[in-house]
């Protein structure tokens, strides 16, 4: 086994998850009954993400996104062998799942930031915020479902429990045809 995700990023995905589920549910609830939980867990969902940005710059070797991060034509060449059924295995992320990464932080980010302004004296009431934050939320709920799928297919087709792997931070050792 490699250790690939360090505690921080385990901790951190974790943390998002349950925020991000936290302002879901408490997002549709009646307005005012859980108006504070749901401002609490984006602001620990903003936190969550200024740390996980942080950290790919600074973090250790598949925390950083200097590592997982490819261009477009990478990402098109993945998306082609996954749809021939011969991607390879990687022991990061893959460049599909890097940029599902970058989609997500960025989303996640500015639902953070648009709940926040719309708590703002100068900003409360606005109406094309809170239209803004609905459709981010909207997106960001894609964005997590598309993540789900994209784990477990790729669970999946390599045989190895990706969710697992974020919890325990340890993956398969590479093989001959992985790209480390």
């Amino acid at each position: 086994m490699r250790r690939v995700w360090d505690p921080l990023v385990r901790l951190l995905h974790w943390t998002l998850a349950g925020a991000v589920a936290t302002c879901w549910v408490s997002g549709h609830w009646p307005p005012g009954d859980f108006d504070a939980v749901h401002q609490t867990a984006g602001h620990v969902a903003g936190a969550a993400v200024a740390l996980r940005l942080a950290w790919g710059y600074a973090g250790g070797r598949y925390a950083r996104f200097a590592q997982f991060v490819r261009g477009p034509r990478a990402v098109l060449a993945h998306a082609r062998a996954l749809r021939a059924g011969h991607e390879p295995r990687h022991i990061g992320h893959n460049p599909l799942g890097a940029w599902m990464v970058l989609a997500l932080l960025g989303c996640s980010a500015a639902l953070a930031l648009s709940g926040w302004l719309y708590t703002t004296e100068w900003l409360w009431g606005c109406a094309w915020l809170s239209a803004l934050h609905a459709a981010l939320a909207w997106w960001v709920a894609a964005l997590v479902a598309g993540h789900l799928g994209g784990v477990a297919v790729t669970s999946w087709r390599h045989r190895e429990n990706l969710a697992a792997a974020m919890c325990s931070g340890r993956k398969r050792a590479p093989g001959t045809d992985d790209i480390d």
